[in-house]
C-alpha cells in the first residue's frame, strides 16, 4: 500500500541514530545542537537508547526547502500504476495541520494522510514531525489505522520516538548531499527506514508540473528486503514523486498542492 514518501522510506537494522548516520545527514560541520547531541550519544549494539535531544533546538515551523510543511497545505498523489478511472485510482492526501503534538519533550507538527482505493478509505494515520536549528526536518512516529469498510482492521505501523526502543529519525537533511545515508525511522520491528542521496540535479515531470535540481533518494527497509523505491523532492514543493524500481511498479505522482 502506498503512503507518502517522507514516512514510507527505508531502513537500517535494529541498531542506531549513531554519529556517523546524523552527521552524513547533517553535513560536514556546522550542525545544530540536537544534531550534535544525537552525534555525541554512543553508538548502540541495540536500539534500547534514545539519543538526548534538547527541545530548545526545535521549532514547528518547517521550512527546509525540500520538505516544507506549512499548515493548512494539503498535497493530493495519485498512483499511476492504477487504472486511470476515478473509481479505480489509488489517491493519497496528505494534509499539513495546524495541531501540535508533543514527542520526547518536544513539540511536533501532526501531518495527516488519508489513502484511498475505489473511492474508500483503507488507511489513516498522523504524523509528528519538527525541524531543528539547523534546518533538518526530524520524525517522531506516527499513529496508523489501517480500514475495512470503515472499521479499524489494524494499528500496526504504529510507533513513537522515545518508546519501546523506537528513536527519531531525519527524514530530510538541511543539505542533502549526494552519498548522504540516514535513517528516517528506526522503531525495531515496526519501521527501519533509512534513505541514501544519489542526486540534486534531476528533472520530473508529474501532472502537477515539471521540475528540475529535484533530489533524488533511494529508499528501502529490511523489513520489505526485496524492495527499493526511488523517491523526488522538489525545491519548495517537497516529495512530488515516488516509484518502485524493485518489488513493485508502483509510481505515486503528485496532482494538486493547495496552499493556505
Amino acid at each position: 500500500m502506498r503512503v507518502p514518501a517522507w514516512r514510507r522510506a527505508a531502513a537500517v537494522t535494529a541498531v542506531v541514530l549513531g554519529a556517523a548516520a546524523v552527521a552524513s545527514a547533517c553535513g560536514d560541520g556546522g550542525e545544530g545542537a540536537a544534531a550534535r547531541d544525537a552525534a555525541d550519544a554512543p553508538r548502540q549494539t541495540t536500539s534500547t537508547a534514545t539519543p538526548t535531544l534538547n527541545p530548545d533546538d526545535f521549532t514547528t515551523t518547517i521550512d527546509n526547502p525540500y520538505l516544507p510543511l506549512e499548515p493548512g497545505t494539503r498535497f493530493t498523489y495519485e498512483n499511476a500504476a492504477e487504472d486511470d478511472t476515478e473509481e479505480d485510482t489509488e489517491r493519497v492526501v496528505v494534509e499539513v495541520t495546524d495541531r501540535t503534538r508533543e514527542v520526547m519533550g518536544i513539540t511536533t507538527v501532526v501531518v495527516r494522510d488519508t489513502v484511498t482505493v475505489d473511492g474508500e478509505t483503507v488507511r489513516e494515520s498522523r504524523d509528528w514531525f519538527a525541524q531543528d536549528s539547523t534546518g533538518n526536518v526530524w520524525y517522531f512516529g506516527e499513529e496508523t489505522r489501517e480500514l475495512e469498510n470503515g472499521e479499524v482492521t489494524s494499528t500496526e505501523g504504529s510507533w513513537e520516538a522515545g518508546e519501546d526502543g523506537a528513536h527519531p529519525g531525519i527524514v530530510m537533511p538541511a543539505d542533502p548531499r549526494v552519498g548522504a545515508v540516514y535513517p528516517q525511522e528506526n522503531a525495531p520491528g515496526v519501521a527501519e527506514d533509512t534513505a541514501e542521496v544519489l542526486s540534486r540535479d534531476e528533472s520530473v515531470e508529474v501532472p502537477y508540473g515539471s521540475f528540475d535540481n529535484v533530489v533524488q533518494t533511494k529508499d528501502y527497509t529490511p523489513l520489505e528486503p526485496d524492495m527499493v523505491e526511488h523517491k523526488y523532492y522538489a525545491e519548495g514543493v517537497g516529495l512530488v514523486l515516488e516509484e518502485e524500481v524493485e518489488g513493485g511498479d508502483d509510481r505515486l505522482e503528485l496532482v494538486s498542492v493547495e496552499r493556505p
